[in-house]
């Protein structure tokens, strides 16, 4: 990436606890390409601070990514880290590698059609958890979460900039939509 590229920063993981007597902990990936995000040489930043961390090794064990940074010797350094929201800059024109991949920031703002084809609000926010999860803002004003599955949202159109959900009651309202 060369300097004069626009980018944007990501939220690529969230550091865990520490992993050993020499400064490597465990990283909670927030990114589905945990090995595209967490290269030797790449330089990670904290999100609500200044600080930088240079990724030195990464490996996998036990199903938990281990990261080991240059600014990190020890353990108590590893330690103090726990909880920090690490951030990447990514190229803006970036795209993910998998064909039916979105990235949150493609997703936000997107208009919520119904299978109808009705306006049934607007994307505010992807939440992460074991489950993404669209965060809907309803014409009425209400927040609604959908999980982020095919068979709930069907067809994603980032050209005509919307969503497409699945005609599945209960959706956008509390009650079976009709």
């Amino acid at each position: 990436m060369t300097s004069s590229e626009p980018t944007v920063e990501v939220i690529v993981g969230r550091i865990g606890r520490a992993h050993g007597i020499r400064g490597e902990l465990t990283v909670e990936p927030r990114t589905d390409e945990p090995d595209r995000r967490f290269l030797d040489g790449m330089v990670l930043r904290e999100e609500a601070g200044t600080r930088a961390f240079t990724v030195e090794g990464v490996r996998w064990h036990s199903g938990r990514l281990l990261v080991r940074f240059e600014e990190v010797p020890d353990r108590t350094a590893a330690e103090a880290l726990r909880g920090v929201v690490l951030v990447a800059q990514v190229p803006e024109d970036e795209s993910p590698v998998g064909e039916d991949e979105f990235w949150d920031r493609d997703l936000v703002g997107l208009t919520v059609l119904t299978a109808a084809g009705q306006v049934g609000g607007e994307v505010r926010r992807v939440q992460h958890g074991p489950q993404d999860l669209l965060v809907i803002r309803t014409p009425e004003g209400e927040e609604r979460l959908v999980p982020f599955v095919e068979a709930l949202v069907p067809a994603v159109d980032l050209d005509a900039r919307t969503l497409t959900l699945a005609d599945v009651g209960g959706l956008l309202s509390d009650e079976d939509d009709e």
